[in-house]
């Protein structure tokens, strides 16, 4: 053989050799079927106020792993809040905001979280269609890449801002992050 001839026959084992990796990696990613609705439950943790944002608070929504396999859960799971009528209805749509990891593997019994954002009213602040003072009574979700909904009672003493209309409200969901291992 030439050296051009060594050359292109290396070249080739080389893009061989990274094709099979890209190829192994994205199988591997694959391999870990996505959490469905009856492998996990769900439940809210204590609101934060937010430093940066006043009148605006975090609401962990964890997502547990109750089945006996690991599964993945990753996205953006959709979320309503249900309560009361209010002038927009009984129940506001959050916007979802797509900032979670890309893969993300439970293993059974540990959790996954999205950060629920939402804005509280201010004293004399309106929101869309007139509405003044509205507080949630549960929190419904479906885990991203399902149909079927979980849902947790909403914290009571947290109400809400409606702004269904707005298009750059201050309530939202964030995608899903991996919660760090137990210590």
């Amino acid at each position: 053989m030439s050296g051009k001839q060594i050359k292109r026959v290396s070249l080739g084992v080389a893009v061989l050799t990274g094709a099979l990796a890209l190829t192994a990696a994205g199988t591997a990613e694959a391999a870990t079927t996505r959490c469905g609705t009856g492998d996990l439950a769900v439940s809210l943790g204590e609101p934060k106020q937010l430093e940066e944002a006043t009148g605006q608070y975090d609401v962990p929504l964890t997502f547990k792993n109750i089945s006996s396999k690991t599964c993945g859960l990753h996205g953006v799971p959709g979320v309503d809040l249900a309560g009361p009528d209010d002038p927009n209805g009984p129940v506001y749509h959050l916007p979802r905001v797509d900032n979670g990891v890309r893969v993300n593997e439970v293993p059974p019994g540990t959790t996954a979280t999205a950060t629920v954002t939402v804005l509280s009213p201010a004293e004399g602040s309106v929101g869309s269609g007139g509405s003044t003072s509205w507080t949630p009574s549960k929190l419904v979700t479906i885990p991203p890449g399902e149909t079927e909904a979980l849902s947790a009672d909403w914290p009571s003493g947290l109400p809400v801002l409606r702004q269904d209309a707005a298009t750059r409200p201050g309530s939202w969901v964030n995608g899903i992050l991996a919660d760090p291992p137990a210590s």
